[in-house]
């Protein structure tokens, strides 16, 4: 169990990359449009062309993961995330600015498909939920280290918007050797290459006491599906197509990466200045990590569903009065919504999403069914991030914030009527229960 965990925490460090990544940009954009003399079109790209590559590596990361498999599509992203990192700090002008930040958003969508897919692969169904938390965990551990790399870098000269987007080349680099350690998912072993007798080496060491029992039971979901060989949009898959595509679509217009890709800008909207609305991004993040921990504790508790209905009501509460704040023109208490926000927001949709979609598909087509649900996330993420500040501009913060809270309203109702229970049930039990439903 504990090489599990290590193995896990290993791939969890692509999560970290992945959130580091996404919010480091949020203390870069404004001095990269003053720069460059971008219009309002050219920034909300800058912003969003991460997001456009992430979607595409969420659509497209599911081939490498079936056909080369986890763990080299993972070196693979590490690569990304390095490439990308060095490009972007050294861009000379904002067209390779792009490129680069489009690399590392393939990096991020990919690695949204394949590091949830694998941790789910290798652990015991009573700690998954758990042990998938830990990728959502580092993501947001990444989120908190940039906002707080993105402060200490704000006050160093011209050159501090490079700074804070090259040093994500240490932990690339890390990730990238830290990779060569651990094995292949052994579900993927047999489902893909039939390599028993290797995949029985790894259930070995994952369950020493029931490997057997999981060889077998991986062998009959395998001979099950090939002989329904069925793909992705079969009608028995309709319904985990459902919760994946319905999942990732509350989880974005939440409004979450419109908060965190443009904290500082909100907070100045509000009227806090430069340095204080760094600082209160920072919080955020601090806020974001610690209740993913808290989250990751309670998750193979109280299960998946409990979680996401506590955090719905929690959400529409916070947004409803960050609404309000901006309808009144009385800011004092923006803050302080926006961090309860982020509390509920981390302790059920953030902590849940990678697992509940890890979860709810065959062996057969889970690459594919978590590349479906990754990039819905991301095709909605890199809408939202390319609309917030023309919506923000146009409609005003009180409408925007409005719209994020009516969309959670139809989110409770989703997981209050239709959202089935997962945890402690084995991802074979699981293909069963789902795809009859």
């Amino acid at each position: 169990m504990k090489k599990v965990f290590l193995w896990s925490i290993v791939i969890a460090l692509g999560g970290f990359l992945f959130g580091f990544d996404t919010a480091v940009i949020s203390g870069a954009e404004r001095a990269i449009q003053v720069l460059w003399n971008l219009n309002v079109f050219e920034h909300g790209l800058t912003v969003s062309i991460a997001l456009i590559g992430t979607v595409l590596g969420a659509l497209l990361g599911g081939i490498p993961s079936d056909r080369l498999g986890r763990r080299k599509t993972l070196i693979g992203v590490a690569a990304l995330y390095l490439i990308s990192s060095l490009g972007a700090a050294l861009s000379p002008t904002w067209i390779p600015f792009l490129f680069f930040r489009f690399l590392g958003g393939l990096g991020v969508g990919a690695s949204s498909v394949t590091a949830p897919l694998y941790i789910s692969e290798i652990s015991p169904a009573k700690s998954r939920g758990r042990m998938v938390a830990l990728f959502q965990t580092n993501v947001v551990f990444g989120i908190l280290i940039a906002y707080l790399s993105n402060y200490a870098f704000e006050g160093i000269g011209e050159h501090a918007w490079r700074w804070m987007l090259g040093v994500q080349a240490v932990p690339s680099l890390l990730f990238l050797l830290l990779l060569l350690g651990v094995p292949e998912s052994p579900r993927w072993l047999i489902s893909k290459l039939g390599k028993v007798n290797e995949a029985r080496q790894i259930l070995q060491i994952i369950n020493p006491d029931g490997y057997e029992q999981d060889v077998q039971a991986i062998l009959i979901g395998q001979s099950v599906q090939e002989h329904q060989s069925e793909g992705l949009w079969a009608k028995t898959n309709r319904f985990p197509v459902m919760l994946a595509l319905v999942f990732a679509f509350f989880n974005q217009v939440s409004g979450i990466n419109a908060i965190i890709y443009y904290a500082p800008r909100i907070f100045e909207m509000a009227g806090f200045e430069k340095g204080s609305s760094l600082l209160s991004t920072t919080g955020i993040g601090l806020v974001n990590f610690c209740f993913t921990l808290l989250a990751m504790n309670f998750i193979d508790r109280f299960g998946r569903r409990t979680l996401m209905l506590i955090g719905s009501f929690g959400v529409i509460g916070t947004l409803i009065l960050v609404a309000r704040a901006f309808y009144t023109q009385q800011f004092d208490g923006v803050p302080y919504y926006l961090f309860i926000y982020i509390a509920f927001f981390a302790f059920s949709q953030g902590a849940v999403i990678w697992v509940f979609i890890s979860e709810i598909f065959p062996n057969s087509i889970r690459a594919k069914g978590q590349a479906l649900g990754s990039f819905t996330h991301w095709f909605m993420a890199a809408l939202i991030a390319f609309t917030f500040p023309y919506l923000s501009e146009k409609l005003g913060g009180g409408h925007t914030f409005s719209f994020f809270a009516i969309m959670m309203v139809l989110q409770l109702l989703f997981v209050w009527r239709i959202m089935p229970e997962t945890k402690g049930t084995s991802l074979e039990q699981m293909d069963r229960t789902l795809v009859i439903h």
